[in-house]
């Protein structure tokens, strides 16, 4: 199946690992082209070479009220058009309510939040019919993960926010997608079930209750990212897609 993704231009933020970089690898192997962001300058221009001369690296923080502009540009700048963006950002300090501190909250907010929204603004006063909006979420949109007590009040507001975008770029022909992973054997996965006394053990009981019964990979995520990120998928807004193997049971 064709997508339709050759030679259009992405951002993909959080990009030199995990969920990110399996999204800009499958973008680019489907023939489009990315700008690829995180905060370490060295991690960037490492993922950017591995993903060849379809990419390109620019090191961002999210938190900076400058990259929103500065990622779009460079997408013009270097490939000469701008389709849509990705917006994936690292996982919030774990902890339960009595763990995490005002300070642990506010930098999470200016980054996973505010940083999110800022961008997704910054694109949408950019992108004509055909762009698109993707953000990566969690399981946690549903129904909260213990232990991620930030992450479960923040992901919720933001597939609002997704919602609430979608209808309103709906009309100009811009879509609107969110992303909601659960178990996808990524490092950041990796190092929540070393927190646990028996890791192993926390493995086997997470994949004890996915229907497929085994943990995702970033790869699996990735072509399903850029698959609603394509205009293979034009007629989808507005939606909160699990990539979780099954565990949702609900609709």
């Amino acid at each position: 199946m064709d997508l339709g993704l050759k030679d259009r231009v992405y951002v993909v933020t959080g990009a030199t690992r995990g969920l990110g970089h399996a999204t800009a690898r499958a973008l680019v192997d489907e023939g489009a082209k990315v700008v690829v962001t995180g905060r370490d300058e060295a991690g960037v221009a490492e993922a950017a070479a591995a993903l060849g001369p379809r990419a390109v690296g620019l090191a961002a923080d999210n938190a900076d009220p400058g990259t929103a502009e500065r990622l779009v540009a460079a997408a013009r700048e270097r490939f000469g058009r701008f389709d849509g963006v990705l917006i994936s950002v690292g996982g919030p300090t774990p902890g339960y309510v009595a763990d995490n501190t005002d300070e642990q909250w506010r930098a999470a907010f200016e980054s996973v939040f505010l940083g999110a929204t800022r961008l997704a603004r910054t694109a949408a006063a950019e992108l004509g019919a055909g762009g698109v909006i993707g953000f990566v979420l969690s399981a946690s949109v549903h129904e909260p993960i213990p232990g991620l007590t930030i992450s479960n009040g923040l992901r919720p507001g933001l597939a609002g926010f997704a919602k609430s975008l979608a209808d309103e770029l709906g009309p100009r022909g811009v879509r609107v997608v969110g992303l909601l992973p659960a178990r996808i054997d990524t490092d950041r996965v990796r190092e929540l079930d070393a927190l646990s006394a028996d890791p192993e053990a926390t493995r086997a009981g997470h994949e004890a209750k996915i229907p497929l019964r085994r943990y995702g990979t970033p790869e699996e995520f990735g072509r399903v990212a850029a698959f609603t990120l394509s205009p293979a998928a034009s007629y989808l807004t507005g939606i909160m897609l699990p990539v979780d193997g099954g565990a949702r049971h609900g609709f």
